[in-house]
């Protein structure tokens, strides 16, 4: 059943500041995307809302979240369950190969 989807947020360049961040990025390429990767039963769209009004919300996407990043998911989605939990940190592994600054929790 395809059910869920995956989501990608883009996040202010600010986030670099925060050690944690840093630390889970070790191969960060400088002047690359800093980006969220998630997973929701919901649409990326009311997702993004909820993490920005602070309902179940990231505090990296609360704090430095800009805008979703469609072309990064859209062909991904829809999906089931389990494979979107998969899906969720194979794209964000992906994404970190590039050299991108990824969270995903």
């Amino acid at each position: 059943m395809t059910t869920h989807n995956i989501y990608v947020i883009e996040l202010d360049k600010q986030v670099l500041e925060k050690k944690k961040f840093r630390e889970a990025n070790p191969d960060y390429v400088e002047d690359s995307p800093c980006v969220y990767v998630g997973m929701t039963s919901k649409t990326p769209e009311e997702r993004f809302e909820q993490h920005k009004s602070g309902y179940r919300s990231s505090r990296i996407v609360k704090q430095f979240g800009i805008r979703l990043k469609p072309r990064q998911y859209q062909s991904l989605n829809p999906m089931g369950r389990d494979e979107a939990a998969e899906m969720e940190f194979e794209k964000a592994r992906r994404l970190r190969k590039k050299g991108w600054g990824v969270w995903v929790n």
